[in-house]
């Protein structure tokens, strides 16, 4: 004999909606690459310092972005307030006072070693962004001199 299925009750959203699955999307051929032909005239065309400039710029902007991402994942807490916080689980018997010593001086090396890390990052963040600046002001600074000393040197 054929078993009866019983409903339990639970069925999936789109289930309960009254929808029915979709099917999938039929999938589109892949672009074509370009032959190494036109790629080569590509770069030919391009000035490979502008294109260098580009691409620093562009790694530049992801490692702002992910270390955007890290702050906001990050979260700070006093050594102050946290060490209030265990002194309380202590008093109620939920922990013993060796353990949230330790408790409380791992997560103070953690978090310094978190600092640590998101200030190097930083660091080469600024020092990234002052070379990316400085090649992109170097020709005009230079040019700006240059019209400074012929101008001094007509006046002088």
């Amino acid at each position: 004999m054929a078993a009866k299925k019983e409903s339990t009750g639970k069925g999936t959203k789109k289930a309960k909606a009254g929808g029915r699955a979709k099917k999938p999307a039929a999938r589109k051929p892949a672009a074509k690459k370009p032959t190494a032909k036109k790629a080569a005239g590509k770069k030919r065309a391009t000035s490979s310092k502008r294109a260098s400039s580009s691409g620093q710029a562009a790694g530049l902007d992801k490692s702002v972005e992910q270390f955007r991402e890290s702050l906001e994942r990050s979260v700070t807490l006093s050594r102050d307030r946290l060490q209030d916080v265990v002194d309380d689980a202590v008093k109620r018997g939920r922990m013993t006072r060796g353990d949230a010593e330790k408790m409380v001086s791992d997560m103070v090396k953690r978090g310094r070693r978190h600092t640590d890390g998101l200030l190097k990052d930083l660091e080469r963040l600024v020092k990234q962004a002052r070379k990316e600046v400085r090649g992109r002001t170097g020709p005009v600074r230079k040019q700006a001199t240059q019209a400074a000393r012929r101008a001094r040197k007509k006046l002088g």
